[in-house]
């Protein structure tokens, strides 16, 4: 994903683009090769980003805890002094928050096709039919 860039950023996913990805303990491990620090950012409760980190194994940086996205990028900017704050997001509102912010915004999607990322909808589904199930079934 870095693309021949500057490894030296910061980066900052919303929640629900860390929902949308298959593996996200995977995807925290990919991202600390090529950047500095990586987090969530929510405007979920703190338990809400918590549990769902717990949940996956993600360990992060930073997260939120009881600011909004836009605090939380502001105080993470302030405190990860680094080239480049990279914000992925998945709605027009995250991309607006990124530019109030004066963080770089990246689209989930793009983000994932760029670093080989699986999201959550793409996994192959298995043909019920090509089971080696019961073939005396009607």
């Amino acid at each position: 994903m870095d693309g021949g860039g500057s490894t030296n950023m910061t980066l900052a996913f919303e929640l629900s683009a860390l929902k949308a990805l298959a593996d996200p303990n995977a995807v925290f491990n990919d991202a600390r090769q090529w950047t500095e620090y990586v987090g969530v950012v929510s405007d979920k409760p703190t338990y809400v980003v918590t549990n769902f980190t717990r949940k996956h194994r993600v360990r992060q940086d930073f997260f939120s805890g009881p600011r909004g996205v836009k605090e939380s990028l502001e105080n993470v900017k302030q405190q990860f002094d680094t080239d480049r704050h990279v914000f992925v997001g998945t709605t027009e509102e995250d991309r607006e928050l990124a530019a109030e912010t004066d963080w770089e915004f990246l689209p989930l999607e793009q983000a994932a096709e760029a670093a080989n990322w699986e999201l959550a909808g793409e996994e192959t589904e298995e043909d019920p039919f090509e089971s080696g199930g019961r073939d005396d079934w009607p």
